[in-house]
């Protein structure tokens, strides 16, 4: 089995638990205009594109709405003073990273939350680890594009030779395929182990410290 030498994370459902924080800001921006709040399952599934797509789909005609800007940027300014209020790690992600950092593995995160979000929650979370995040910005085209992912190997100064993806969702497979990368899909995220399998992912893990086992 090929050791690898680069893990490339995405964040939302894969390093970290954080639907009840997205739930929470989404609902009180819709409260704020007078619409329709959403059940965390609702949540779930709007979830993996980046947080104007989850509020496109939360908001009543999406991008048609007229309100749409104004609740896209009430949910952005309520998610940055509230995302960690009950978002955690996974439990075994952090004795996962901790191990793989003793090894001398190169790490990075990419995702598609938008890019303040994203270097705060892994500097809080994973800075022991972690130094490269990248998350949704205008210059780069967001994830199932592998702009993300080939920006990280910039930042972290490494080919994309003996590196693999890590991901919860189908828009984390397409991503490592786009990127020319070998998929490990996890279990414990926002999509089951059906629902990956019929877009095309074949490997799995019911736990962090599986992806240990992959490194051989």
């Amino acid at each position: 089995m090929k050791e690898y030498k680069t893990y490339i994370f995405d964040l939302d459902g894969t390093l970290l638990a954080s639907l009840e924080d997205l739930k929470t800001s989404t609902n009180y921006a819709l409260r704020m205009f007078n619409m329709p709040e959403h059940s965390l399952e609702d949540i779930r599934k709007f979830v993996g594109n980046g947080v104007k797509k989850l509020i496109e789909r939360a908001v009543p005609d999406g991008l048609d709405n007229p309100k749409f800007e104004d609740v896209y940027k009430v949910f952005r300014e309520h998610y940055m003073q509230h995302n960690l209020d009950k978002t955690a790690p996974y439990p075994g992600i952090i004795e996962l990273l901790a191990e793989l950092k003793r090894q001398g593995k190169n790490m990075a995160v990419v995702s598609n939350k938008f890019y303040p979000a994203t270097k705060s929650l892994v500097k809080h979370f994973f800075g022991d680890y972690i130094d490269v995040a990248i998350g949704e910005r205008e210059d780069i085209r967001k994830k199932p594009a592998p702009d993300t992912v080939f920006e990280a190997f910039r930042q972290l100064g490494v080919s994309k030779e003996n590196a693999v993806y890590v991901g919860d969702s189908d828009v984390d497979y397409k991503t490592a395929v786009n990127s020319g990368l070998p998929c490990i899909s996890v279990l414990w995220g926002f999509r089951d182990k059906q629902f990956l399998e019929s877009v095309g992912a074949d490997t799995f893990v019911n736990h962090p410290s599986e992806i240990l086992d992959y490194d051989k």
